[in-house]
């Protein structure tokens, strides 16, 4: 018998190179040649605005179907129809204690900061204050009643993410039904994600001009001017925002799942890197749903954490709100006391739900809830029109990296997470698949076992 060789080896796997990491090289060199650009040629860097418009519009394009899919993927597969009730009342509760806490934060670092204190309102500062009040934000009942799509394709086409849910909840639970019979339209919606992903891969070439784009328009319109007159409060609510993160939420995370907050953020990098170069966190949306898959955590709450996220779980906006409020009184002389401040941020928490989906729904938000509760306040709305764009990239990012915790938080506490393949993830060891966004063995990191050794969730 022949004695083996080095030649007769096997050949290592070869790896396959990762382009993407040159993609979002581009969208940091696209983000600093447009803030060149709306600082040298400001009316320029404003008419290339639509650049940046496209691309949000293009990620918005791919929201629907990746959280129809990954819904019902999520829920038809699930055995039991109670446990998908308990992730929903587990995130809903989490997201409503952390809307307060957040509001609280912003009460109390406005209250100490007072940044509105010695400027001077304007007639044309009032004008485009009144301007900003939106009708598109609904009272409470109008609202509950706006999450049900006039048909069922409608809650794709309309672009309102609680309709999509909705109509994606329904589905899951009547594949789960099915049974065994809706195991090969389980299959087609497998394949028709997949496809989805592909092509959300596909749109993220584009990253890097429409970060050149957005970052153009906000440099070149709001200038440099806006940015010292009001420095105060946004390096308030920037520094307010960066101990909401890394103290609440970091010790939140520590505690509960046991990991570090800047390894998490790590492993979401580029999401960041696209929310700062597009002022927008649901140009991360698709993406965060599937690195949350890949993390290791059940796609029954991913797919119900994420979008219900994105609507209830806004804790920059939160804060933003509640600074800019006692911002604005300040400004007009008419500071609130405690007592008159708590009612109003307790009614604007109630009025952002009401403005889930309107687009800059944190300025029209504020306005809006400022002109049903106390419109004296709306004429000083003005004042922070030219920063808000600004203010919205710390408002996007905190929104996101709240959402990011929240979804491994419920995965933790209803046990709907694999902690081993967290580890080896966060680690490195398992990368992420940047090309198709999915994972290529079927996922069984999604089936998480049950006390008892039985497995809650069974392969479509």
């Amino acid at each position: 018998m022949a004695a083996s060789t080095p030649d007769t080896a096997p050949a290592a796997p070869v790896v396959k190179r990762d382009r993407t990491h040159y993609l979002y090289i581009a969208v940091i060199a696209a983000v600093a040649l447009g803030i060149a650009v709306g600082l040298i040629w400001p009316d320029a860097g404003v008419e290339l605005k639509p650049l940046g418009t496209g691309f949000v519009n293009l990620i918005k394009m791919m929201i629907a179907p990746i959280i129809f899919c990954t819904i019902v993927l999520g829920i038809g597969s699930v055995r039991k129809a109670a446990k998908v009730g308990a992730v929903g009342g587990i995130a809903l509760g989490y997201f409503l204690v952390m809307s307060l806490v957040a509001l609280t934060i912003g009460l109390v670092v406005g209250n100490i900061l007072h940044p509105g204190d010695g400027l001077h309102i304007t007639n044309a500062i009032k004008a485009s204050g009144h301007d900003q009040v939106s009708a598109d934000a609904l009272p409470p009942v109008d609202f509950v009643l706006s999450i049900i799509p006039v048909t069922f394709v409608s809650a794709f086409t309309e672009g309102q993410i609680l309709q999509t849910l909705l109509i994606a909840l329904l589905a899951g639970f009547a594949l789960q039904a099915m049974g065994s019979t809706g195991q090969p339209i389980l299959r087609g919606v497998e394949h028709i994600q997949r496809l989805v992903f592909r092509i959300l891969g596909m749109v993220m070439w584009a990253a890097p001009i429409g970060a050149f784009g957005a970052i153009a328009a906000v440099v070149g319109s709001a200038g440099l001017d806006a940015l010292k007159s009001l420095a105060v409060l946004m390096l308030g609510f920037y520094v307010t925002c960066f101990l909401f993160v890394f103290v609440v939420l970091g010790i939140l995370l520590r505690t509960v799942a046991g990991l570090n907050i800047f390894v998490l953020f790590k492993y979401l990098a580029r999401e960041f890197l696209l929310i700062l170069s597009t002022s927008s966190s649901e140009s991360a949306l698709p993406r965060l749903i599937a690195k949350m898959e890949h993390l290791g955590i059940g796609k029954s709450v991913v797919g119900i954490t994420v979008p219900t996220g994105y609507s209830f779980n806004l804790d920059g906006t939160m804060i933003y709100m509640t600074m800019a409020s006692l911002y604005i009184a300040d400004a007009l002389g008419t500071p609130m006391s405690i007592g008159e401040q708590i009612p109003l941020l307790l009614f604007l928490l109630l009025a952002s739900k009401g403005a889930a989906g309107v687009s800059g729904a944190g300025l029209a938000t504020l306005a809006g809830g400022l002109q049903s509760h106390k419109p004296a306040l709306v004429d000083g709305v003005g004042l922070i029109v030219g920063i808000d764009r600004f203010m919205s990239e710390a408002r996007a990012l905190t929104n996101f990296a709240g959402n990011a915790v929240a979804t491994v938080l419920v995965g933790t506490w209803t046990k709907e997470i694999d902690k081993d393949r967290v580890q080896q993830v966060l680690a490195g060891h398992l990368p992420f698949d940047e090309t198709t966004l999915l994972d290529e063995d079927d996922q069984p990191h999604a089936e998480v076992p049950e006390q008892g050794g039985e497995k809650e969730l069974a392969k479509a």
